[in-house]
C-alpha cells in the first residue's frame, strides 16, 4: 500500500490583532472586524475536521501580541480542542510576535493532543499512524532575540531520523522564517531547505501564500500566508493550505480561503461619467465585480477615481468626495469603503501641447525620461530601505509610474491655471 499523509499548514492567525488604517467605521463594521480573526481560525479547524487530516501545522504567530488577552487565549484552546474531540494532532511553534519565552503561562494549558517546539534548537516528533511511525515533524519556533544565524541549521531529515530512531516515508520542516523576503527574522535560504531532504517545509511570517519553487511541477516549501488580511496592503483569498504527500506522487497543495472579510483595492476609471450618480455606479460596479471573485459576502475596499474627466474639478471641491463616500457605505452594508481616493485629472491635449513647442511640451519631454529611467530612483529607494531595515514593495514599479503620471499632470494644471491643491 502507497503511503500517504494529509495535514493542513495554517500559520499567521494574529489572534488579537487591530484592524490598522481604518477610519469612521460604523459600530456594526467595528464589531464585525472585532470577531473577523477568531472566525478565520475557526475555519483553519473547520477544514482540519471536515477533511479528516492526519494532522494540523501552526507555523507562528498564533496570536499577535506577546501579552494577549484571556478571551484570544480561550478561543485558541477552543479550537485545539475541538481538534482533540476529533483525534486530530497538532504541532506548533512559536512566532515572532509571540515569542516561545511569553508561552510560559500557556503551555501547560494546551491539550494533549498538541506539541509545541521549542525556540533554542530543532525538535522532532514522530507522527504515528495505527502504531506505525509515518512521518517526523521537526521545527524550530522563534526565540526573543533577532538573529544572523540560519534559523534552519542542522534541520535536515537525516537528522531527524537519526535523532527519532526511525526511517520514515516523510519528514516535514516547520519554521517561521522570512526567508529573503525579510531577512531580518530568523533567515534561512531556499538553498539551504531545498539541501535539507525534507518532503516539504511549511513556513510562516510572510503574510502572502508563496509556493517555491515558482511553476516546478513540485511544491517543496510554501508560506500559507494569513488566515484573515488586517489592513489594505493584505488584499485577495487569506487562508491556509491542505497538503497531501504521497510517495512516487508530487506534493499536492490546495488553498482554502478562510477569511471573514475580504479586504480589497479598486480602481475605477470615471473618464465616461456624466455626473456624480454615474461615479457611484461606477464604484458600485467595480465592489460588486471584485466580490463575486471570492468567498466572502462582505469586504473592505479604498476605491480610487481615475481618468480624465470634465467632473474632476467636482470632485476635488473640499469634501465633495468623503461625502460621497458616506453615501457608498449607505447604500450596501455588506461593503465598506473605507477611503474614496481622487486621482482623476481634467481632460488635457498633450499631443496639442507638444505641437505648440512652448513651455508645455519641455515639461512633456522631462516627465517621459524621468518616466523611463526608473532604475535610479529604484536604487535609491532600496538603499533607504534598507537602512531602516524595511524591504521595498513589491509593486514599487508601478507605484513610481503613477507618481510620475501625477506629478506631470498637477504641473500641466497648474500651468493652465487650474490648481487642484
Amino acid at each position: 500500500m502507497t503511503n500517504r499523509i494529509t495535514f493542513i499548514h495554517s500559520g499567521d492567525i494574529h489572534l488579537g490583532a487591530p484592524f490598522r488604517g481604518l477610519r469612521d467605521l460604523s459600530p456594526k463594521w467595528a464589531d464585525r472586524l472585532t470577531r473577523a480573526i477568531p472566525e478565520a481560525y475557526d475555519r483553519v479547524v473547520d477544514a482540519a475536521i471536515e477533511r479528516g487530516v492526519d494532522f494540523v501545522l501552526f507555523s507562528g504567530d498564533e496570536f499577535d501580541t506577546d501579552k494577549p488577552s484571556y478571551a484570544h487565549h480561550r478561543h485558541f484552546l477552543q479550537g485545539l480542542e475541538r481538534l482533540r474531540d476529533a483525534q486530530i494532532p497538532v504541532y506548533l511553534i512559536a512566532g515572532n510576535h509571540d515569542p516561545y519565552a511569553t508561552w510560559a503561562g500557556l503551555r501547560d494549558q494546551l491539550p494533549e493532543n498538541v506539541h509545541m517546539f521549542g525556540s533554542d534548537g530543532p525538535g522532532y516528533v514522530v507522527y504515528e499512524r495505527d502504531g506505525e511511525p509515518v512521518a517526523i515533524i521537526a521545527a524550530r519556533g522563534f526565540s526573543n532575540q533577532a538573529s544572523e544565524s540560519d534559523i534552519a541549521e542542522g534541520m535536515t531529515r537525516a537528522a531527524a531520523e537519526a535523532a527519532c530512531g526511525v526511517q520514515v516515508p516523510f519528514v516535514v520542516g516547520m519554521l517561521h522564517t522570512g526567508l529573503w523576503m525579510d531577512p531580518y527574522k530568523a533567515p534561512t535560504s531556499e538553498d539551504a531547505l531545498y539541501a535539507s531532504g525534507m518532503d516539504y517545509w511549511a513556513l510562516g511570517h510572510i503574510h502572502k501564500n508563496f509556493r517555491f519553487p515558482k511553476n516546478a511541477a513540485e511544491t517543496k516549501i510554501a508560506f500559507c500566508g494569513c488566515a484573515q488580511g488586517r489592513d489594505i496592503k493584505e488584499t485577495g483569498d487569506r487562508g491556509c493550505y491542505a497538503v497531501t504527500l504521497e510517495e512516487g506522487v508530487p506534493n499536492q497543495l490546495e488553498f482554502i480561503a478562510c477569511e471573514s472579510v475580504e479586504w480589497e483595492q479598486l480602481r475605477v476609471d470615471v473618464s465616461a461619467c456624466a455626473g456624480a450618480e454615474d461615479v457611484l455606479g461606477a464604484c458600485v460596479r467595480a465592489m460588486f465585480d471584485a466580490n463575486s471573485q471570492v468567498i466572502c459576502e462582505e469586504m473592505i475596499a479604498r476605491v480610487t477615481l481615475v481618468g480624465a474627466t470634465p467632473l474632476h474639478g467636482m470632485l476635488a471641491t473640499p469634501g465633495y468626495i468623503d461625502e460621497m463616500r458616506d453615501e457608498l457605505n449607505e447604500r450596501y452594508p455588506s461593503f465598506f469603503c473605507d477611503a474614496l481616493i481622487d486621482e482623476t485629472t481634467s481632460p488635457l491635449d498633450r499631443d496639442a501641447m507638444r505641437a505648440a513647442g512652448l513651455f508645455e511640451a519641455s515639461l512633456l519631454r522631462e516627465s517621459a525620461k524621468l518616466a523611463s529611467n526608473k532604475q535610479e530612483t529604484i536604487e535609491y529607494l532600496q538603499r533607504e530601505f534598507a537602512a531602516r531595515g524595511l524591504a521595498l514593495p513589491a509593486d514599487i514599479d508601478r507605484a513610481l509610474e503613477g507618481a510620475c503620471a501625477r506629478a506631470e499632470d498637477m504641473a500641466l494644471e497648474l500651468l493652465e491655471g487650474r490648481e487642484q491643491l
